[in-house]
């Protein structure tokens, strides 16, 4: 399952996107270090699912298809918040840091409204671009410790050793931040290691890409915010949690028919004179001037652009297109861009990996090779032996 971290300041709104994208009740304070252990939860990232390519009906054994939309689950973590000076303990700095290494990806979840300082206490016009260069600032230079520790031995020899020999003792070293090989071999291509904080900056946004959801996009500071930093910084997504919440919970108790992601909702129940008040505001704050409340973008942004993230759909029986249980289009798997279909074989299982014969595409039902790249939306059957 991809596993995504939730980073930021105290009270920036990190325990809301948690709640907003998942429902999942979690403690909400403005009190700073409300989190003072990672809240993890199941959210879910949309795409159309191919049941419609084959007029079915599919009936997923994880995740769920609502008209047509494929929901797939991924791993959210909600982690304690950062200050500066994390890197060298402050706060929950080690604490902080150290959870972030289960992560493929991090959200970085910034009070746009700049109504709170860098550590989370009240204030008025703050100046939120200092929140976005002090987190990315404190992950690179814990980072750049680790890399640091890991070739003290070699520092003076370091411009005898071959690339390889580098890649090796990074690997090991940078093994426990899941750091792959291969990214480390792209840092090296790119930037070298003789500036080794440039070095761990590029590793850092290789390894674990960092995207913004501005916070709080209901509140009309927030807005002028984004405004002036939207152009400045890639990977920058405006959100209101607050108002995705409110719109998840009206919709749980039947109020109004709204969906993730979408833009806009309908009224199914009767609301109270506040409760009206409070989703017009929203509908005309956000949902009007954005296109959505952001938080399903920022999933969807993050597994599907950034880390380019592909669905396939694995079936046991190629023209019922399910599994042994007769469960029509059970799975869907994220996979990254580019990974073949032994490879993804493997992934499953060693011995169907192993004991691979072919592919079978659902499709075309021609057979597809063990190199054969698979493509968003596959649909096909894995012939293996016994």
């Amino acid at each position: 399952m991809i596993e995504l971290g939730l980073v930021g300041k105290p009270n920036a709104g990190k325990s809301s996107f948690l709640k907003a994208a998942t429902l999942q009740d979690v403690k909400i304070s403005p009190i700073p270090f409300t989190t003072l252990k990672p809240n993890v939860a199941v959210a879910y990232v949309s795409k159309k699912c191919v049941c419609s390519d084959f007029n079915l009906r599919c009936n997923p054994r994880q995740g769920s298809c609502v008209n047509g939309i494929r929901l797939i689950p991924i791993g959210l973590w909600d982690l304690p918040g950062i200050v500066p000076g994390a890197h060298e303990g402050r706060g929950l700095g080690l604490r902080f840091l150290d959870e972030i290494r289960k992560t493929k990806a991090l959200i970085h979840v910034v009070d746009f409204s700049g109504k709170t300082d860098a550590e989370g206490k009240p204030v008025e016009n703050y100046d939120v671009e200092k929140d976005i260069e002090f987190v990315e600032k404190e992950i690179n230079s814990w980072f750049l410790n680790v890399i640091e520790r890991g070739i003290e031995k070699y520092k003076k020899n370091i411009k005898n050793l071959s690339r390889e020999e580098i890649v090796n003792i990074l690997s090991k070293q940078l093994s426990g931040l899941e750091v792959k090989v291969e990214e480390i071999r792209s840092a090296l291509e790119l930037v070298g290691i003789e500036d080794l904080e440039n070095f761990a900056k590029t590793l850092r946004e290789i390894s674990k890409p960092i995207i913004i959801a501005a916070n709080k996009m209901d509140l009309d500071s927030a807005q002028r915010n984004y405004e002036r930093l939207r152009n400045k910084y890639k990977n920058i997504i405006p959100v209101s949690a607050e108002s995705e919440i409110a719109l998840r919970l009206a919709a749980s108790k039947g109020l109004i028919e709204y969906f993730p992601g979408e833009k806009n909702f309908v009224v199914k129940g009767n609301l109270t004179k506040e409760q009206e008040k409070v989703l017009n505001v929203i509908m005309e704050k956000v949902l009007q001037k954005f296109g959505s409340t952001g938080v399903q973008n920022v999933l969807n942004y993050t597994v599907f652009q950034v880390l380019k993230q592909i669905v396939v759909y694995p079936v046991a029986d190629i023209n019922r297109l399910s599994d042994s249980k007769g469960n029509i289009l059970p799975d869907a798997f994220l996979v990254r861009e580019g990974i073949s279909l032994k490879e993804f074989a493997f992934s499953i299982h060693s011995e169907i990996g192993e004991k691979f014969i072919c592919g079978i595409d659902a499709r075309t039902k021609k057979r597809l090779s063990a190199d054969y790249e698979l493509k968003d939306g596959d649909v096909f059957e894995i012939v293996h032996g016994k």
